[in-house]
Parts: C-alpha cells; structure tokens; sequence
C-alpha cells in the first residue's frame, strides 16, 4: 500500500536510532524529563486520584510498570493511564504549535510502561518516544484547525500517537502498525465541552488516549486488524472529524523534519493560548513598573482558537478551570508577574484578580489569526487609570523552539514541579533529573521513583 496512512506506518515502524540525529534525542530526553515532573506536579489532583482509584480498583495490585502518582507496581496499561492523567494535570507539558498537539501526555506513559513491562532499553524508549511524537504531531496537523474547534487534538491524535510508540516497543511491522493505527483511530475521542462545565474530562481524554492506544498497539501484535485508511478514508477521523484535513500533512519531509524539534516547553502553569499574551503583558509591565492597581483595562488580541477554547470560560470555579481564563492569567501576570503553581493556587480567593477579570477582553486579530497555529504571536493593549494607551507584542514566546528553555531551566523547572506539594524532595529529584540525562546508555528502563 503506497496510501499516507501506510506511508506513515512504515516509517514509524522501521525508524532505526542510528538515523535520529543526535539533537532530536537530546531534546527527547529534556521532553522526558519535562513529562516526568509533571507526572509529579499533577499526582495529587483530585481528577489524578480518582482515575488512581480506579486502576486501583480494576488493576492487578503490583505488576512491571510504575504507577508514578502513586509509586507503585501495577500493569502497563493502567501505569500508562494514571502517568498520561498526572502529566496532563497542572498544564505545565509540552506543546507543538502547528498541530495544537500536547504530545508528551500520551506519549511517554504509554512508552514508558511498555518499556518497563519488556525490559527495553533506555535506547529503545528514546527512539519509540521520537516515533510517536512524529506521527502524532503530522496526524494533529492532518486534522487541521476546524477539528481542534470541537475535539481535544490530544486526545485524538494522542490515540494513534500512543499506539505508534507502544507499537515501536513491541517490533510491530509496517502492516502490524497500520493495524494499530486503525485500531487507535477508531477509538479517538475528546471533546471540548467540558471547559464551560469545568469538568474533569481533560485528564480522561489523556488517559484514555494512553491506555486505548496502548490497547491498539497490543492487539495488533496478536493479528487483530484494523482499517488501513482510518486517517483519510471516506468514513474516517478526517470525515467525521474536520472540515480542512491535508493528507499531505501525515507524510510531510518524513526523514528530514523532525517535528519533536518543533515541540514548545510551556513556561506558564497554564493553557497555551494564554502564553503570548501573558509574555506581551510581562514585558509591558516590567518596561513600565506596572502594577497591577495602575491598569485600568487590557485588550488580548488573539486568534479565533483562544476563542474557541477560552471564550466559554468567564466565571471560572476551580484551579484548573481558571488555567484556561484570559483574565486569572492576564491577573497573575499583573499583579506577581509570574503565573505559576503557587500564584494559580491562590487566583480564585483573591479579589484583586477577581476585580482585574472582568476587566480583560479578548479580540480576533486577523494578523494573528493569520499566522496560527504556525506562530503564536502575543499582542496586548492596556489602558492604565492614569489614562495612557500602551502596546506590547511578543512574536515568540518564551519556551517556543527559537526562544526555548535551557537545559539548566528545564532542571529548574523541574524541581519546582517535582517538589509542588511535597510529591518528591529536592534529593529524589536531583536523582530524576541524573537518570534522564544517562538514559541512552541505560540497558533496561526500570522505575523513575
């Protein structure tokens, strides 16, 4: 078959380590790292429990795989489902901006899982890791930006994502791959309703994705067949799922461009959409010694998917919910210029940030809009009370590839994640951060905590 969805199979599925450049698993390993102090930053959400329970509840009472919430043994797939909800809990993982794709959450769990359960190498998990972030980044653009108005991109191309590195463990082979694929895609799901709610189902989308393509992966090897064109066949995810997909996407410079590359580490504890402004903001704040009773009102220009994903959030209830509210953040930035875990913990009980809320308005910019989801640019107005007009734009923001974290920030970073409410000390940590860095010369992936 000479189709994309084959094309993208085979690839996938005889991609050797020797032909990944030398960068693109150096940036896997910070990804990694990334992913695992968010696994701890997220262990104690309350969604993060509840998914716990279950596994607890369903799932054997040890077994290969670290359940890394809990730090405890139990089967890979619910490892892989626990790990995939924690990474995606307090909004700190990765992004990819072109396809609006968080690929780390259902990625590395998954991988990782099945690399423990088969005592796979360090080796081994860097490259599984490079494949599924590959083809899960190419399916997300595939899909287009008339899916990501309705469906959590992550929880649908992170299906076949998480397929196809639990598929690169097993040794599937071209035709077991796209086997996979299909499997995976059939299962995809995630929906965006839940934002006007502030409901839970973003940790569902991400555990689902982890444990469902993990499922497809397994099957496969045993002979279970799925559609070979489940990408763009006449009734699959792009037919029922987007309005503009590009089957051209899924097999764009396959060798050549290394989409992990491309992949944005996020600075702020919150939704991606809000970074560009919040960067605008911090540095129209700072050029000016602002603060945050000097600002009268702020306009964020943006483009049409912070409408989409942010626009239902005007009163915001929970931690979480307020993560993906232009004001809280526009708030945070203004009045302790920073919007980390601490600052989001304290957000809803603070009436200066309740005030400054509803003083914050989003507008479509066509500029903007035009260059997204390929740039993120960052463009605030603010009206002080002393009645200046003041602009501010960021056309990179900060943690984006070509203003990215350092290696001492992304171990920065780490530390204050993995040290948030006392889910590990500054000494286990340090330890982490040790065995990620030595990873490619690890004979055998065994438990991170």
């Amino acid at each position: 078959m000479t189709h994309p969805s084959a094309e993208l199979a085979r690839y996938v599925s005889e991609l050797d380590i020797e032909s990944i450049p030398q960068p693109v698993l150096r940036r896997a390993e910070e990804l990694l790292l990334d992913t695992l102090a968010s696994i701890l930053a997220g262990s104690h959400g309350r969604p993060v429990l509840s998914i716990a329970a279950y596994a607890r509840a369903m799932g054997p009472a040890e077994g290969p795989a670290q359940d890394m919430a809990a730090r405890r043994g139990t089967s890979p797939v619910f490892a892989a489902m626990v790990n995939a909800a924690a990474t995606h809990m307090v909004e700190q993982d990765d992004v990819h901006n072109g396809s609006v794709f968080h690929p780390a959450a259902v990625v590395f769990p998954p991988a990782i899982a099945t690399a423990q359960a088969l005592g796979r190498s360090g080796r081994d998990l860097l490259a599984a890791t490079v494949a599924g972030y590959e083809a899960g980044i190419r399916i997300g653009e595939f899909l287009g930006r008339t899916h990501y108005t309705i469906f959590h991109t992550t929880g649908t191309a992170g299906t076949l994502a998480a397929a196809v590195a639990t598929g690169r463990l097993l040794g599937l082979d071209p035709a077991q791959m796209l086997h996979a694929l299909g499997s995976a895609g059939t299962q995809a799901a995630g929906l965006w309703e839940f934002l006007r709610d502030g409901a839970d189902s973003k940790q569902l989308h991400t555990a689902k994705a982890a444990a469902d393509g993990m499922m497809a992966a397994w099957l496969a090897r045993d002979g279970f067949t799925g559609a070979s064109r489940i990408l763009e066949g006449p009734q699959g995810m792009a037919a029922g799922m987007s309005r503009d997909a590009d089957p051209a996407r899924l097999t764009d410079g396959l060798g050549t461009r290394w989409a992990l590359l491309e992949t944005s580490f996020k600075y702020h504890a919150s939704c991606r959409h809000t970074h560009p402004a919040a960067d605008a903001l911090l540095a129209l704040v700072t050029e000016h010694d602002l603060h945050i009773e000097d600002i009268g009102d702020v306009v964020a220009h943006v483009h049409q998917g912070a409408i989409d994903v942010l626009g239902p959030v005007v009163d915001p209830v929970s931690v979480h919910q307020s993560k993906f509210c232009m004001g809280v953040v526009l708030g945070l930035i203004a009045r302790h210029r920073r919007a980390g875990l601490p600052e989001f913990d304290e957000a809803l009980s603070d009436p200066a940030i309740a005030d400054f809320r509803q003083r914050v308005s989003m507008r479509l910019d066509p500029e903007i809009d035009a260059a997204y989801p390929r740039r993120w640019i960052g463009k605030v107005t603010v009206r002080t009370r002393d009645g200046r007009s003041l602009e501010s734009r960021v056309d990179t923001p900060k943690g984006d590839p070509d203003n990215t974290l350092s290696r001492a920030e992304i171990e920065d970073k780490a530390l204050r994640l993995g040290c948030y409410q006392g889910a590990a000390t500054q000494e286990e940590v340090a330890r982490l951060i040790a065995q990620v860095w030595g990873l490619a010369d690890c004979e055998r992936v065994g438990w991170f905590l």
